[in-house]
């Protein structure tokens, strides 16, 4: 077991709820795995062996369309879990995954989640933590679907911060323009629109955002 993954599972908001002898459990059967930028994880329709949680970098997940175009799913940062759906309800993965910058992820694969769950201690432990996780998914996307192309870009960049008033992106526009779900061209008039209103300064990669204020972004 590596002694390091432990205190990052209580540090990632994911697993933050299991108790300790969980997360314990589960870092006996994590895989550490460095990824490099553009390395594929996973292809959609691949079988299901393990969900994975997102130490460093960025990683991407999309579906291709019946048209054959690449339709963004998510964008992760680091703390992010993904693929967990291949432990209880598919076999294959639903999305590709890609890797945006030089990543560093944990596979948690599914037969030694299986064999956990035999446990009925750990089996509690992990359905509670599962069902918080669902019920904070549900909130956000109810979240961002509710609101206009500025506002996520605005929660984007608040997200991306990490509470730093100056920081550097790591994402192309085109990236973020998926993040999103706009266009390029859509953020590159964005950026100038609100940086004029004073809403952020942004130069090249590098954003400041202004203190934020109660119900704004």
């Amino acid at each position: 077991m590596n002694p390091k993954i432990a205190p990052l599972l209580a540090r990632t908001a994911f697993f933050q709820s299991m108790s300790d002898s969980g997360r314990q459990a589960l870092a006996a059967i994590a895989i550490f795995r460095h990824v490099k930028k553009r390395d594929v994880l996973f292809m959609e329709g691949d079988r299901g062996h393990s969900m994975y949680l997102l130490l460093r970098g960025r990683i991407q997940l999309h579906k291709t369309s019946r048209a054959g175009q690449e339709v963004v799913v998510r964008s992760l940062r680091a703390g992010d879990t993904f693929a967990e759906v291949v432990l209880f309800e598919r076999a294959t993965y639903p999305v590709t995954a890609v890797a945006l910058a030089d990543s560093d992820v944990v596979l948690l694969p599914q037969r030694d989640v299986y064999r956990l769950l035999a446990d009925e201690n750990f089996r509690r432990d992990f359905i509670g933590m599962m069902m918080k996780r669902l019920r904070y998914l549900t909130e956000r996307i109810v979240q961002i679907t509710t609101m206009d192309v500025e506002d996520r870009l605005l929660r984007f960049l608040r997200d991306e911060s990490g509470g730093q008033p100056v920081f550097q992106l790591s994402m192309s526009k085109k990236d973020i323009a998926a993040a999103v779900g706009t266009t390029p061209e859509t953020i590159s008039r964005l950026i100038s629109k609100l940086g004029d209103e004073g809403r952020f300064i942004w130069k090249g990669r590098t954003v400041k955002l202004p203190p934020a204020q109660p119900g704004k972004f």
